[in-house]
């Protein structure tokens, strides 16, 4: 960054205040890192994840996500939670059947034409006595009283890597 000499240099404010050291990661002085995982090291400035392990990097490639187009939806019989979805992840890579309990949150006719992001390259599984073959991801508040799927927006095309 070039500074002229008419401009000042004003050096960063120090983050003495909780409130500042919280908000960047930090803890206050005195305070005790975070309880970690067994391998996990906390340091002040990378504290450790509480009740979560940590993955690489090389581990998360392994997961494909992709945009998918819901083609249809409905209910899974004897579920109150399950939805059945039929996805489009484009011409490459085909359709296929999805499982997601979501009912609580949506209606078949809410999803049907909406886009979303799914875990695409995950080992099928059989719930209810149906097949799904991927995982649809969405975001929901700790209480579980709050859901959305995540919406990649209506240009992103079917088939579309997520990173």
């Amino acid at each position: 960054m070039d500074q002229s000499a008419d401009q000042p240099v004003i050096p960063p404010k120090p983050l003495t205040e909780t409130a500042d050291l919280l908000a960047v990661g930090g803890t206050p002085a005195g305070s005790p890192l975070p309880a970690t995982q067994p391998g996990i090291t906390a340091t002040a400035s990378a504290p450790a994840l509480v009740a979560e392990e940590l993955i690489d990097i090389e581990y998360f490639s392994k997961i494909k996500l992709r945009v998918a187009r819901i083609e249809s939806v409905e209910p899974v019989p004897k579920s109150k939670k399950l939805l059945k979805l039929q996805v489009d992840l484009g011409e490459r890579l085909g359709k296929r059947q999805i499982l997601a309990g979501i009912s609580q949150f949506y209606t078949p006719e809410q999803l049907v034409g909406k886009k979303i992001v799914i875990v695409a390259n995950l080992k099928p599984a059989k719930l209810m006595g149906v097949e799904s073959q991927g995982m649809l991801l969405a975001a929901s508040s700790e209480d579980g009283t709050l859901l959305t799927v995540l919406d990649p927006g209506p240009l992103m095309p079917e088939g579309a890597g997520v990173r």
